[in-house]
């Protein structure tokens, strides 16, 4: 793993890393701004496949953030990415938002409910018990189970909601069959991201927030990983984990260059 000074492209989460509710953290739109002045490829890469790049950089731009759609990677677009290079022009069946459904058309899936190649669950707002009681039913049938990240609960203003694993976990339990997660901590979602810029592994550096999903997939991936401490994990959380990031950051700001001091010539 490189030193940072050999880093030329960039992967980095969002929530934690570069906003937090809605609020642009401290120094993430001076990197993205320094990233794009020096011609680094970066991609922004989130667990969320509820979103489309598009919802995204809209959100991301009423933070203060200028992030186009090309530079955003979801689990849902690496999940997309994946079926398609298994089954292509395959069928799906999705218990999702518009992010998965999306992603999965422009990758030349057909969704139904008819004998489907895939069971896709990812990330939404709407579970019903209709939906989850199909998905078990085809998973039984020969359905292949596709999970697009492992995450038990997500954040919201009122507290802890119940996300993809654990509706996951509700589908394996009942089918006794394990899904297979593509997103984060697998680090199948970082090498689609790589192959995406064209980035290769020795040269590309991973910014995340969480010892759980980024630093130790952004590790077998093989990259310079930059853990920082603006999100969820804190000091004592690296203690109780084997594994060590290159680096321990407070936030993106330390990362951005200072602005060089003018003399003035008398």
């Amino acid at each position: 793993m490189a030193d940072r000074s050999e880093i030329d492209c960039w992967l980095t989460d969002m929530d934690g890393v570069l906003v937090h509710e809605s609020r642009a953290l401290p120094g993430a739109a001076e990197l993205l701004q320094q990233w794009k002045d020096r011609g680094n490829p970066f991609l922004v890469l989130t667990n969320n496949s509820i979103y489309t790049p598009r919802d995204l950089s809209a959100r991301l731009r009423a933070s203060g953030l200028d992030v186009p759609e090309s530079a955003i990677w979801t689990s849902a677009l690496a999940t997309a990415d994946f079926c398609a290079s298994q089954i292509p022009g395959g069928s799906a069946f999705v218990i999702g938002e518009a992010g998965m459904t999306t992603a999965l058309h422009e990758a030349g899936f057909i969704l139904t409910e008819s004998s489907p190649d895939y069971v896709v669950v990812g990330e939404t707002r709407n579970y019903s018990f209709e939906a989850i009681t199909r998905a078990i039913r085809l998973i039984d049938a020969g359905a292949r189970f596709i999970v697009t990240n492992p995450d038990p609960t997500g954040p919201s203003a009122e507290g802890p909601l119940p996300a993809t694993g654990a509706v996951a976990a509700l589908i394996s339990r009942a089918t006794g069959k394990e899904p297979y997660v593509v997103g984060k901590p697998n680090p199948m979602m970082f090498r689609s991201a790589l192959n995406k810029i064209g980035a290769h592994s020795e040269s590309t550096g991973m910014i995340g927030d969480r010892m759980d999903t980024d630093i130790v997939a952004g590790i077998e991936a093989g990259l310079h990983t930059v853990l920082v401490l603006s999100g969820i994990s804190d000091r004592d959380d690296i203690e109780r984990y084997p594994f060590r990031p290159n680096e321990v950051i407070e936030g993106v700001f330390e990362l951005v260059d200072p602005e060089p001091v003018e003399t003035e010539i008398v």
